[in-house]
């Protein structure tokens, strides 16, 4: 029986720990900023900003921003350090309660002078010369930038996405997809030289530029502005990626590299799994788990390895006639690691007050989780393939044909853990005190302890096999309406690319921890005890019937049939040169999406006892766990057709000025028919609530035809400036999983 000054104390300590949070709410603020190379006025990836006074360390992300929350009031020293770059250290940064300090900082690369090393250039023509670049951008009618193999080089760039945050105005996502002036790859067309490629991407209808490395690059030709003669989904901007073509002499190159990451390097709790089988044979369904569900724990490797062959030249057969030819190979094997990464999620509870915890799967005031991630995470990479190019040239005409294949494995290990937000809800907060504050009955789900695991295995290929050609026809030109043509000009390309993504057996395994707790029982029928510690399932929502273990597997597969004619007439006005361009386009593209999920149903009742460290997952493979397949599944198969029409004039208009303009027709035919087991569901208009999806329900045949202007001034004032301005509309087209109701889940956080 509790006694009335029991119950006082008991209230008392109730207001405290209510009181608490938001004492310490008030109390704090927050630190963000950009990091960027101050070479390459680029946001800086993966840059650890340290916090001196209280030890907190996070990571710059892609675009090279960091936030720091939950930081005492006070004044702060923060260090910004990176591999490879000259460390930065700001002093005085001031940190008021309830408040956000903004701190940027410019990390200047660490070089180191060695004796110089001349190998021979075989980039044809100077193509990949920041020289050659700089005339193409100024002769060109839309605001374009580039980078060169050079430059790519010497920045030690290893990749497309790499390179491409070395050109002003552009960055990457997700460390794959280009963002041109802050608009993504939804409103970016993403090229190589000059075709579209097909793309393997679930959620996207964009390249993941990291497929394609540096050894294949002559340059990255970014485009911001539109015109007629660029394909419609140009919104944001074009970024075309060119590969290295036929060498003006001959060359036979060999490249080694080795090297290795610091942040994997010596690391003893480097995180593995092994894959176990990637298929479940159908009579195996009921049968226990094999392979691991959950990361495990060796030391790191120690090296990362680069190779590259490049062979080719070109030979002249007559006075009139030159073949030429190039091929290089490569193969990459890379490591990464981190285990200080965060993925917190917060929301502003009460109006006027500041960010908290957000609270998901709630079932009430005391049984609620949180998403405080603290994200550990290694990463094995390898990428493989190759390009040939072969070429024949006479004085008016030119053939290419070009083959590219890369194949890029990723075997990624993900540990995520939530213990935050138990230590936000109730300060102080001891896991092995069963009696105290946040383990009583009463409160003791509210913001568990939560472990999440993913094991990931995926293949990404990508091929295109071009056909282009470049005409000039035999013709001194001719007169017509008022102007003098030169020799007419046509371009044209044909191409066929694949892209494929097979991701076999997914695995993801969540576990939500409950500590020992005493429960004072229900005198006189129940005496007091004390509950053990114990492992429960954690599902990605309260009222999901899957398990907490999943298996996915996934292949997708899309095919892109593509070709262009363009046209174009250049003429004399007032001795300044201006053009007329004709063209037509027209793009194919085929996808198939499939997908297999397998999950322990019926599985509600298991736990597993044991402290917080000791993985649940580690013991699952051995016990009764019953594979069962979903029935939920919803496969597609898709296809897009683009046809195009444009006409486009550049005239000059005096000494110094040029106006460019012209119209874009596009046709657009996009469509969707899903393949649905039985138990699939789906939202249908209107509806408040998930019915069976029955065949056709949920196809789509869409069609849209669009008209698509542009028109631009370009002023030269002198030889050294050219002044651009525009105005364009531009078209921004569904993706196929905008279009068909796949169930898929983030499980990071349920």
């Amino acid at each position: 029986m509790v006694t009335p000054p029991a119950r006082y104390v008991l209230g008392l300590l109730l207001l405290l720990c209510c009181a608490s949070p938001a004492a310490a709410q008030d109390a704090t603020g927050s630190i963000r900023g950009i990091v960027f190379d101050k070479d390459f006025d680029a946001p800086l990836p993966a840059c650890k900003v340290l916090v001196v006074e209280t030890g907190v360390e996070v990571l710059t992300t892609d675009q090279g921003n960091y936030v720091i929350p939950d930081v005492p009031a006070g004044t702060y020293t923060l260090v910004f350090s990176k591999q490879g770059y000259v460390r930065s250290v700001r002093a005085d940064v001031v940190v008021s309660a309830g408040s956000l300090a903004e701190v940027d900082a410019s990390l200047a690369g660490e070089f180191t002078e060695m004796e110089e090393f001349v190998v021979q250039d075989f980039l044809g023509g100077g193509a990949g010369t920041e020289a050659a670049l700089l005339e193409l951008r100024i002769e060109s009618p839309a605001l374009m930038d580039s980078i060169s193999a050079d430059l790519m080089s010497q920045a030690g760039a290893s990749d497309a996405a790499a390179a491409l945050t070395l050109v002003s105005g552009a960055s990457v996502q997700d460390g794959k997809f280009a963002v041109v002036r802050g608009l993504p790859d939804r409103y970016v067309s993403s090229q190589m030289n000059g075709v579209k490629l097909p793309t393997a991407d679930e959620d996207k209808r964009a390249v993941e530029l990291d497929q394609f490395p540096s050894a294949v690059i002559e340059s990255i030709q970014v485009t911001k502005t539109f015109t007629p003669d660029q394909q419609g989904d140009a919104s944001g901007g074009a970024v075309d990626v060119r590969l290295k073509s036929i060498p003006q002499e001959g060359i036979f190159q060999l490249k080694m590299q080795g090297g290795w990451n610091e942040n994997v390097r010596g690391e003893s709790d480097y995180l593995t799994f092994d894959r176990g089988p990637e298929k479940i044979q159908k009579g195996k369904l009921g049968d226990n788990w094999r392979g691991d569900v959950g990361v495990d724990f060796d030391d790191a490797p120690h090296y990362d390895s680069k190779y590259s062959f490049s062979a080719g030249g070109k030979k002249d057969l007559d006075d009139d006639v030159t073949i030429g030819g190039f091929a290089t190979f490569f193969y990459e094997r890379d490591y990464s690691f981190f285990d200080d990464g965060r993925d917190d999620s917060y929301w502003i509870d009460v109006p006027g007050e500041g960010l908290v915890p957000q609270k998901t799967q709630n079932q009430g005031s005391d049984d609620f989780k949180t998403r405080l991630f603290d994200v550990t995470q290694s990463s094995d990479t390898t990428q493989y393939g190759g390009l040939g190019t072969f070429g024949i040239e006479t004085e008016r005409h030119k053939l290419y044909a070009t083959f590219l294949h890369t194949t890029t494995e990723e075997d990624t290990a993900t540990l995520a853990e939530d213990t935050r937000g138990k230590r936000y809800f109730f300060p102080g907060y001891d896991p092995n005190d069963p009696t105290g504050p946040g383990n009583t009955p009463n409160d003791i789900t509210a913001a568990p302890y939560i472990r999440t695991e993913t094991l990931e295995h995926t293949e990404r290929t990508t091929s295109t096999f071009q056909l282009r050609g470049e005409h000039t026809l035999d013709t001194d030109g001719f007169d017509a309406i008022g102007l003098q043509f030169g020799a007419p000009e046509i371009d044209w390309s044909w191409s066929h690319s694949r892209a494929t993504l097979d991701q076999p057996d997914k695995r993801q395994f969540g576990s939500l921890w409950l500590p020992a707790s005493f429960n004072p029982g229900f005198p006189p029928f129940v005496p007091p005890f004390t509950t053990p510690p114990t492992h429960f399932q954690f599902k990605p929502a309260a009222n999901f019937n899957l398990g907490n273990l999943q298996r996915i597997f996934k292949e997708i597969e899309e095919e892109s049939d593509q070709y262009a004619v363009d046209l174009k007439l250049p003429f004399e006005l007032d001795d300044e040169e201006g053009y007329f361009k004709f063209g037509m386009f027209s793009d194919e593209v085929d996808r198939s999406f499939n997908q297999d999920s397998y999950s322990n149903f019926g599985d509600a009742g298991a736990t597993f006892e044991g402290p917080f460290d000791q993985f649940w997952s580690q013991s699952f493979p051995g016990e009764d766990h019953p594979i069962t397949e979903s029935l939920f599944d919803v496969d597609y198969e898709g296809e897009l057709d683009v046809k195009a029409w444009y006409s486009m004039v550049d005239v000059p208009v005096g000494d110094s000025w040029n106006i460019v303009g012209g119209v874009r027709f596009e046709d657009t035919d996009i469509s969707i028919v899903n393949e649905a087991e039985e138990l699939a569901t789906w939202f249908p208009p209107d509806a408040t609530a998930p019915v069976a999806l029955g065949p056709g329900q949920a196809d789509v045949d869409f069609e849209q035809d669009d008209v698509l202007p542009s028109i631009g001034l370009e002023y030269r004032p002198n030889e050294d400036v050219t002044l651009r301005t525009s105005y364009s509309q531009t078209v921004a087209r569904q993706t196929f999983k905008e279009l068909t109701p796949i169930i898929q889940q983030e499980f990071l956080g349920g």
